[in-house]
């Protein structure tokens, strides 16, 4: 099985994007990074690209650039022929909230609202945030304009670690999750975690999820709140998904590793094979996905939003040309998994 992984998992994704493109909406045109990515993305064709904010700002900075916009259609909220529909959706979403005509009016016309309203009515198939926005806007607009996923009690995140070096042991790639949101998860909420994380790792990685629910302890070898917390988490996926390989409390050495996994965990249902990994709370995923990028060579994309109704992915402020193309083909992949759940209801 590891064979079949060591194709490089991202090259995967580009070209599971290519065959079936998506509407894919950037809110952040006037950002070089973003205008670039952008480009490259809809040139190689792994999406359609809308751009929304101020025209002439855009158009302005891609002839500062010498960089051609056929490729991409820009969408100004000031001057759009959606906008008036899009802030009468608005109004009809939050009008419960308090929310007025006037500032409806005014919300629509911000980049990232307009952005997400266009993915809630059907206009785009997703949107991709943060090289200017704070992760606390990307995410809460997310929430209000998306919603979340039928069955979703929950918005989390993921890493999509690739392990393709040659050095590495381990090859293709992994979902880590929750590394980036959900700051200390109960039981019930790390569970749709990694129910979350399982679907993430099979519309990305083209294969059956294994999980590991990660814990000091394995199989019952600390006794401790923390531990029953994973193992309580672990059995209701276990109800809720029968057929999904997961295991309970395990450490990280028995989750990744045959051998070890043969003898801390002799009936395990990974077998030292996992692909997501579940970390117990939001401190352990951060210095995890951290480890394994910064000593470990793995190249970490994100941190990418699951639970939603629709995709919305949220980019590092820091982040290159590079990671901002890896995000929109993720969003489209999302997208396409989307797509063909709802054609099996």
């Amino acid at each position: 099985m590891r064979e079949v992984r060591e194709m490089k998992a991202l090259n995967r994704i580009l070209e599971h994007a290519r065959k079936a493109p998506k509407r894919i909406v950037l809110c952040e045109g006037e950002d070089e990074r973003i205008l670039r990515g952008a480009i490259k993305a809809a040139e190689e064709g792994i999406a359609h690209i809308f751009l929304v904010g101020r025209r002439s700002a855009i158009s302005a900075q891609a002839e500062r650039l010498a960089l051609d916009l056929c490729a991409i259609e820009v969408v100004d909220p000031s001057d759009s022929s959606l906008t008036d529909g899009l802030a009468r959706a608005l109004l009809e979403l939050r009008a419960e909230k308090g929310m007025t005509r006037e500032q409806a009016e005014a919300a629509v016309c911000e980049p990232l609202c307009f952005a997400n309203l266009l993915v809630r009515e059907g206009y785009a198939d997703g949107s991709v945030a943060g090289a200017v926005h704070t992760t606390a806007d990307v995410v809460r607009s997310a929430i209000q304009l998306l919603g979340l996923a039928p069955g979703s009690k929950l918005v989390s995140s993921f890493f999509l670690m690739m392990l393709c070096q040659p050095f590495h042991s381990l090859k293709g790639g992994m979902i880590f999750s929750d590394c980036g949101l959900v700051i200390d998860p109960d039981a019930d909420q790390l569970a749709q975690i990694a129910m979350a994380a399982a679907d993430s790792a099979e519309a990305l990685l083209g294969e059956d999820a294994r999980v590991a629910m990660l814990s000091f302890s394995t199989s019952g070898s600390a006794q401790h709140g923390n531990v029953e917390k994973v193992v309580q988490a672990a059995r209701s996926v276990k109800a809720a998904r029968p057929g999904l390989a997961i295991d309970e409390d395990v450490q990280l050495d028995a989750a990744i590793v045959a051998e070890i996994a043969a003898r801390k965990l002799p009936d395990s249902k990974v077998k030292g094979n996992a692909n997501v990994l579940i970390f117990p709370d939001l401190e352990a995923g951060n210095i995890g996905y951290k480890l394994a990028e910064r000593i470990g060579g793995a190249e970490a994309i994100g941190p990418l939003l699951q639970g939603l109704s629709k995709p919305a992915n949220d980019l590092s402020r820091g982040c290159s040309v590079d990671d901002i193309y890896h995000v929109i083909a993720v969003t489209t992949v999302q997208a396409q998994a989307i797509e063909a759940r709802a054609a099996l209801d």
